[in-house]
């Protein structure tokens, strides 16, 4: 088994692998296919054999699936695994309709994910947008009803401001804030980042490779049934000029013999003790890949020349998709 580096949730909670797992792209999403089961779970049992134990999903992932899709991979071996759930979203045949962060839909929320995931308690559990139509004090309170109760052990929050941060860690210790962040998306370094490490809270990081921009192998123009072509950033001129920055991305991957993936992966690495990359996966071909790339260190020129590129507002357009 690798010895996968830990990080801890918060100034007072648990440790947990650095490298999370994303369960999102094993349930079918934006109305795509569903992946296939067998190998999905074979993904998490091989990534827990190999100390990945930080295993990420949403109550609304494929309207239930990914939840119950975790509960057959941890099935005895619960204590193996730490299970990060996000709620408050919904949706309806495939389309998102907003947020219901309401106490009662929370506490309704809990017990339908409690029992797909067939345990007794989340070890992690946060609303995965704040939509200010509930209160914050209203939202986090309910949760924290939630672990006086035991069926939740940590809080969370996900896609939100500094601002939100701050109110809601004077509500109740926040453990982690779920955010995107990559090179292509560096928004969250002025104020959120900032924030969360003076709270002492640790930031989950998603979207790593900025929806497959990163991984070098995206080309110009995308195929018309791609979900991406609803974004700014992968359309006509935007995503030439992007794909022209990602060329430095992958020379640079070339010069340190790994791929561009990994570099995007092991920049979000190196940007903390305190943040954690969370990267999708479906196929345990993908873990050795991934894996390997938080072992991955930058020279000095090797940074600056990847955070000079991929400055802020260096990639044009933007997207906006939750994990």
């Amino acid at each position: 088994m690798k010895n996968i580096t830990k990080i801890q949730l918060g100034q007072n909670g648990p440790f947990v692998s650095k490298l999370g797992l994303g369960c999102m792209r094993m349930s079918a999403i934006w109305g795509g296919s569903t992946p296939d089961e067998k190998e999905s779970i074979a993904t998490i049992h091989e990534a827990l054999d190999s100390g990945i134990n930080f295993l990420n999903t949403g109550d609304f992932y494929g309207a239930g699936h990914n939840e119950m899709l975790i509960g057959k991979a941890i099935k005895g071996r619960r204590n193996d695994a730490f299970i990060s759930v996000k709620f408050g979203a919904i949706f309806h045949n495939g389309h998102w309709l907003g947020m219901d962060l309401r106490p009662i839909a929370i506490k309704n929320f809990v017990n339908y994910s409690l029992t797909r995931l067939g345990i007794e308690t989340i070890d992690l559990y946060q609303p995965s947008r704040m939509d200010n139509s509930v209160p914050v004090e209203d939202i986090i309170g309910t949760v924290a009803e939630l672990v006086k109760e035991g069926k939740v052990r940590h809080i969370g929050v996900s896609e939100i401001t500094a601002e939100q941060l701050l109110k809601a860690n004077s509500i109740h210790p926040i453990s982690a804030l779920e955010i995107g962040y990559s090179l292509a998306e560096r928004g969250i370094e002025s104020e959120l980042l900032p924030a969360a490490k003076e709270l002492g809270i640790a930031v989950v990081a998603f979207a790593n490779t900025a929806e497959g921009l990163l991984t070098g192998e995206m080309k110009a123009p995308l195929t018309e049934n791609d979900y991406r072509n609803h974004f700014s950033r992968f359309q006509g001129k935007n995503l030439i000029h992007n794909l022209e920055k990602v060329e430095v991305l992958k020379q640079l991957a070339g010069d340190k013999d790994c791929t561009p993936t990994q570099v995007a992966i092991a920049w979000v690495n190196a940007q903390g003790d305190h943040i954690m990359p969370l990267v999708s996966m479906s196929r345990r071909s993908r873990l050795p890949e991934n894996i390997a790339a938080m072992d991955i260190v930058f020279s000095p020129e090797e940074r600056n020349t990847l955070n000079t590129t991929f400055a802020e507002g260096a990639i044009l357009g933007g997207t906006y998709l939750q994990r």
